[in-house]
């Protein structure tokens, strides 16, 4: 194994799921790719641009996801774990399989909210959506829900 995808939210959670990798990329001298999945720009989604304070605002949320990453980022290379950190934008499910392909991933961490049974069927659940179409592993690590 020489390359671990960690998909992250970037939310408190996520230290959970970067203990995991840390551990499962020390044991296997595995270089640690970090991936933050950006909501898509509305322009993707089928809007028009909008107002100037909504590019402002949306470009304000991307500049602190990228800086949450770098620190995150620069945290693990001082503990000398071999990383890099990748922030993109676009739809998760399409985004993460592109990122596997690309960066030959051996295995994908990433974590799973319980949600209840109606969010389950009409939303589903992007891990799921991930494990039917990636050829590789994945381990799904248990998150606690948020408040």
């Amino acid at each position: 194994m020489k390359n671990i995808l960690l998909a992250l939210d970037l939310q408190p959670a996520d230290r959970l799921l970067l203990d995991q990798a840390v551990l499962l990329a020390g044991a296997f001298h595995a270089k640690l790719w970090l991936v933050h999945v950006a909501a898509p720009d509305p322009e993707f989604v089928g809007f028009e641009t909008g107002p100037v304070y909504i590019r402002e605002s949306r470009a304000k949320e991307l500049r602190e996801e990228h800086q949450q990453l770098q620190q995150i980022l620069e945290d693990l290379r001082s503990r000398s774990i071999e990383t890099e950190a990748l922030l993109i934008q676009g739809p998760t499910v399409g985004m993460l399989e592109k990122e596997v392909e690309k960066l030959q991933i051996d295995l994908l961490v990433m974590g799973s909210h319980r949600h209840g049974f109606f969010y389950e069927t009409f939303v589903g659940h992007t891990s799921s959506k991930l494990i039917k179409h990636l050829s590789i592993p994945v381990l799904i690590v248990p998150l606690p829900n948020e408040s």
